[in-house]
């Protein structure tokens, strides 16, 4: 067991487990004051105030201070070889903790939604308990980035110095550049070279707080290589303490051979990449880039029809370039996220608020390419949901630090703190179906969390944009960096 003890504020924290927080109370962030945390095993069991800290674990933490260092891990190495575990393991449900203080009352919902823990089932209580001391930090929930491509070869720094003497994103694509380029790096590039160096970038994400990630395919553009892809982000769940989920994005951009012939190339997603994929368990959810210049609404539901035939759950990129009709197809197959959405008006907010579907706002593209930015205000205000990735790929969004993305909602989306660090928790849970075991500080869902530094506030996470303010990882109960 491990107790976090003397936490300045507790972030995030739930008794009834949200699946997803929407409009106004998206401005709601519930906290304890002067907190504590148990971890058993992998999950949350318990947390309350420090004065109500139960008297056995006053007990084992005075006897455990006067045996000396607490056993926990230090420096600052990352561990990359613990087991993913979808089902985690079972464990002692903790008493109710007190009154959590808060900004607004938190709704009710189903008791350890989603903890995979049988009712009444014990963990083992007896474990030696480990000490961490967060005098004046704080604990947060770990990242949840619904959105990335960080499986990728190489990189296109180049094709930077192009945008940067004025060549459109679209451009560059026409040119043979963008994710063509990629896709023929990642081509000539071996499978266990191709996890060397994602394998890299999540050791990266890890340190920057990053607990849960949706990882695509699409630079590979045949089925072999998407296929290569898929087993690289299956190696990185299975080698990995992140929690990982896969979306197959055959439908990314036309390969140049098939240039004139796009519906042949969609008959090949359809025909034989999406069956050899469900074939192999490879991926959980199916994508399509569904914009001007690269595939159509017509082209969108022939391949999310597809998917639904094997079971894959859409995430759809949608109107980045325009207005695309990707937003309303992607509710109309009930997606589980449509992303990136700079180019949404009144009929698109309408189509969301009528759906399931979680709006995912990616403003490190839109940084990165000078673009306009989504229009978060209006949607939040219309009582939409809103979730914030950090699409990081090598093209439009090199970079996989979601305290950045959270700086960059405040300052360009004009979001406030509490409503950014909804979009990176819970939201961003929701958006990748892993709400039930992240996003939030409850009982029975994974210990993925991180301690910052010594800061005033949680507002000062977005604040110090380009400060590094993370002093301890830990993800499935172990302490990962620190």
């Amino acid at each position: 067991m491990l107790l976090v003890k003397n936490i300045k504020k507790l972030v995030q924290v739930e008794d009834e487990p949200r699946r997803k927080v929407s409009g106004k109370e998206m401005s709601s962030l519930p906290f304890i004051d002067n907190a504590w945390l148990l971890i058993n095993g992998n999950l949350i069991e318990d947390f309350g105030r420090m004065e109500d800290l139960p008297v056995r674990l006053r007990e084992l933490a005075s006897a455990e201070r006067h045996k000396g260092p607490s056993g926990t891990e230090a420096g600052g190495k990352v561990s990359s070889g613990g087991k993913r575990g979808d089902a985690p393991s079972a464990t002692e449900q903790g008493r109710d903790a007190p009154e959590i203080g808060r900004s607004a009352d938190i709704p009710s919902g189903e008791k350890n939604a989603g903890s995979g823990r049988p009712a009444g089932e014990k963990g083992n209580t007896t474990d030696p308990l480990r000490v961490l001391d967060a005098s004046g930090k704080l604990v947060f929930p770990s990242f949840c980035d619904s959105h990335t491509h960080l499986v990728y070869a190489g990189s296109r720094e180049i094709e930077y110095i192009d945008k940067i003497r004025g060549l459109s994103y679209e451009e560059i694509a026409k040119r043979g550049g963008g994710i063509l380029n990629s896709a023929k790096l990642l081509q000539q590039t071996p499978e266990d070279e191709l996890y060397r160096q994602s394998l890299e970038r999540v050791e990266e994400i890890i340190k920057l707080g990053t607990g849960a990630v949706e990882i695509k395919s699409g630079y590979g553009l045949t089925t072999a290589d998407e296929i290569k892809m898929l087993r690289v982000i299956r190696r990185l769940r299975d080698t990995t303490p992140l929690i990982i989920r896969s979306s197959f994005l055959g439908a990314h951009a036309l390969p140049a051979e098939y240039k004139g012939r796009r519906e042949e190339y969609v008959d090949v997603v359809v025909n034989e990449m999406v069956p050899m994929v469900a074939e192999e368990g490879l991926a959980d959810y199916i994508d399509v880039f569904c914009d001007r210049g690269f595939f159509s609404v017509q082209d969108t539901e022939r391949i999310l029809e597809a998917g639904n035939k094997y079971g894959l759950r859409g995430k759809i990129h949608a109107n980045e370039l325009d207005y695309s009709g990707g937003i309303q197809v992607g509710v109309r197959y009930n997606a589980l996220s449509v992303d990136h959405l700079e180019f949404t008006g009144q009929d698109e907010i309408e189509a969301l608020l009528a759906s399931d579907t979680m709006p995912t706002l990616l403003p490190g593209a839109a940084f990165f390419l000078g673009m306009e930015y989504p229009p978060a205000r209006k949607m939040i205000g219309s009582g939409l949901p809103v979730a914030m990735a950090s699409d990081y790929n090598p093209g439009s969004s090199p970079s996989g630090n979601m305290k950045f993305i959270m700086s960059l909602g405040c300052i360009k989306l004009k979001m406030v703190p509490e409503e950014v660090i909804n979009a990176v928790t819970i939201n961003g849970a929701c958006a990748m179906g892993v709400e039930g075991t992240a996003g939030s500080i409850a009982r029975g869902k994974r210990a993925n969390i991180y301690i910052t530094k010594s800061i005033p506030g949680h507002e000062f996470m977005p604040y110090a944009y380009g400060s590094d303010l993370i002093d301890t990882v830990i993800l499935n109960g172990e302490v990962q960096v620190r």
